[in-house]
């Protein structure tokens, strides 16, 4: 009974946030017919507003919605792209935020180069080891063996939860000092801009959530070498 609450309790905190934000973009993802423009069309149109130089705005794959600083460019998922619906129009703000940061080079937009690369190579270790654990078992048929995997995995994945965590300040910026600001000088009416607020928020928690959702997808791979 202990070990079943336990069980439950440790996937609310690992699924819980990942299916959280889902919910949100979900929830906010009805076409709204008297919206002004497209998600892409704000975006452009905010390219210009700024005076982004160089940043161009395109079309990605489904849930791809990212800016990129090396490349200068404002990746948009076809829903968010193509799309009227509050999730559309605010997560293309979100993302132009980014873009905002970066170009004015504040101080918030280094948190990622501080922060990201040090997690995404922490992470790939921890994945090749985990990848490589089979061949590993097959020599060395000791707990020990198991119990160093599992550890390295472990240690790689909560590392890159800390280093999301540590980017959220960036992620809040973009959504709260930069994208609501800018909805809220007549982007969008004042009746939607409490749920524009909450789309924000579930788009600086997205990479957070993700790295949880790792984590027992882990302890699901850790089972399996048992």
């Amino acid at each position: 009974m202990a070990y079943g609450l336990a069980f439950f309790v440790i996937l609310a905190l690992v699924y819980g946030p990942s299916i959280w934000v889902k919910y949100v973009l979900w929830r906010h993802s009805r076409h709204i017919s008297d919206m002004p423009g497209t998600g892409a069309e704000l975006a452009e149109h905010l390219v210009e507003r700024f005076t982004l130089e160089g940043v161009q705005v395109k079309k990605g794959n489904e849930d791809e919605n990212y800016y990129s600083p090396d490349e200068k460019i404002v990746c948009l998922s076809p829903d968010v792209y193509e799309g009227k619906s509050l999730t559309a129009v605010a997560t293309a703000a979100h993302e132009i935020g980014h873009a905002i940061q970066f170009c004015r080079d504040e101080p918030v937009s280094h948190l990622r180069k501080k922060y990201m690369g040090k997690a995404l190579r922490i992470k790939k270790i921890g994945s090749y080891v985990l990848m490589s654990a089979p061949i590993f078992m097959v020599f060395l048929k000791t707990p020990l063996a198991l119990a160093v995997l599992g550890l390295i995995g472990i240690l790689s994945m909560l590392t890159s939860v800390v280093m999301y965590a540590a980017i959220l300040p960036e992620e809040y910026d973009a959504s709260f000092k930069k994208a609501l600001p800018i909805l809220k000088e007549g982007y969008l009416p004042e009746h939607h801009l409490a749920a524009a607020a909450k789309v924000l928020r579930a788009c600086a928690y997205t990479y957070v959530a993700a790295a949880l959702a790792d984590v027992l997808r882990l302890w699901r791979w850790i089972r399996f070498l048992r």
